[in-house]
């Protein structure tokens, strides 16, 4: 059964880790791959990936991508969203403190900041805002 409006939001804001796709041009499926994200409820997505990467050069040549998240319990409920980045600019530190700090213990986030900082290399921020939903929980029967 499709998800509310409210539900499918509340369950994309929880910290899932997501699948990441954007169109890989001719000829190639789709790239996708796992990826942090941070949203709250009736904004837009982000995430932050590498200047230089694959992914950004992709999503500068779409336009746009999608996130898809997923549980298995209690039962099997997934929310995919897709739509137009909005923005894109440089990573901060308190970006990568807060994205970091929605996945990591917290014993483990200054550590991790600090070395992702240091050897990552130039991030970006891209924000994405939410234009088409497909969600199902499984067990509502």
């Amino acid at each position: 059964m499709a998800l509310t409006r409210e539900e499918r939001e509340k369950f994309l804001a929880e910290p899932h880790i997501a699948a990441f796709s954007v169109d890989a041009g001719p000829g190639r499926a789709p790239l996708t791959v796992p990826i942090w994200y941070q949203y709250e409820p009736g904004g837009d997505v982000w995430i932050m990936t590498g200047l230089d990467s694959r992914k950004n050069q992709l999503i500068s040549a779409a336009g746009r991508f999608t996130l898809m998240v997923d549980r298995l319990e209690p039962t099997i409920r997934y929310v995919s969203v897709e739509g137009p980045v909005v923005e894109t600019s440089p990573a901060t530190l308190e970006q990568l403190w807060e994205i970091s700090a929605r996945y990591l213990p917290p014993e483990k986030v200054d550590g991790y900041v600090d070395f992702a900082w240091k050897n990552h290399g130039e991030q970006v921020v891209l924000r994405m805002r939410p234009e088409h939903w497909v969600s199902s929980d499984l067990g509502q029967v």
